[in-house]
């Protein structure tokens, strides 16, 4: 479904629904809120293309591992300047490298690739996200907002191979970075006394912002569980999903790649 007929799907179920509105916000009266954590990230990576080498058409479409879980590190904040308005800052980055060295020796007729060669590639990911929120439902226990804003993403490839006297020196050095609208939906729970439930989606389409000649989409969703052990401090878990799924069309053919970032969130909230 697209995401804005989603979003006024989800509009109309709440109305509909027929929750009372009121002045208090479901995650209680603080004007900020600061959440400081980290992630604990597991990637699944795709690359893929399409060329034409000597009249005959080629197709790539291969998963590659970047090693095993890393812990990165995840800030979000909360600026609620009216009962039923705020605005809302995230920040994600994953950087990564990885090296493969070859144990043996390697010959293709007269080219020899000597043990001991090796390729290191680099990759790194970051996105930032600001985002107003309105809620179109406002209880003491339940609040549903809508989100509309701009997300800021940039992804940077870079590759270096030692192979003797076949290859030495950098193959890649990519960088590409834009902006564009994101539209989203945001569930608050308080079950009970010091405890909230924050639920959260959002999309992002490269057609909409700079990103030149790159088409896909980004999309994330996340959940975290918090609980309050002051009236201004916080411990929070919970579990966060990207997925970047981008192609690159040039007269060559088209590249493409497809990354999706998950794993479990914990940090400490600072709330006033």
């Amino acid at each position: 479904m697209r995401p804005v007929t989603t979003l006024l799907a989800l509009s109309l179920a709440a109305v509909g629904a027929g929750f009372a509105s009121n002045a208090h916000a479901a995650e209680g009266d603080d004007r900020f809120t600061l959440r400081l954590g980290a992630m604990n990230i597991d990637t699944d990576n795709t690359i893929r293309g399409s060329t034409t080498v000597a009249g005959q058409d080629v197709n790539l479409n291969e998963d590659f591992s970047m090693g095993g879980k890393e812990w990165e590190p995840r800030v979000d904040g909360v600026f609620r300047f009216s009962d039923r308005q705020r605005l809302i800052f995230d920040y994600f980055k994953w950087d990564k490298d990885r090296r493969e060295t070859l144990n043996d020796s390697i010959a293709f007729g007269e080219i020899n690739v000597p043990e001991g060669s090796f390729v290191k590639a680099e990759l790194k990911y970051q996105v930032a996200t600001l985002v107003y929120d309105y809620s179109v439902v406002d209880t003491d226990r339940f609040d549903l907002g809508l989100q509309i804003g701009a997300e800021w993403a940039q992804i940077s490839a870079k590759g270096y191979a030692d192979l003797g006297n076949v290859y030495n020196g950098r193959f890649l050095d990519e960088k590409e970075n834009g902006v564009a609208p994101v539209v989203g939906a945001r569930l608050t729970f308080n079950p009970a006394d010091r405890w909230m439930i924050n639920l959260q989606g959002q999309y992002l389409n490269t057609s909409w912002g700079s990103f030149d000649d790159y088409e896909g989409d980004l999309s994330r969703a996340n959940a975290i569980v918090e609980y309050r052990l002051t009236d201004n401090f916080g411990l929070f878990a919970g579990y966060d999903w990207f997925k970047l799924d981008v192609d690159q069309k040039g007269s060559d053919g088209v590249i493409g790649l497809k990354q999706e970032f998950k794993g479990p969130v914990a940090g400490v909230s600072l709330s006033f």
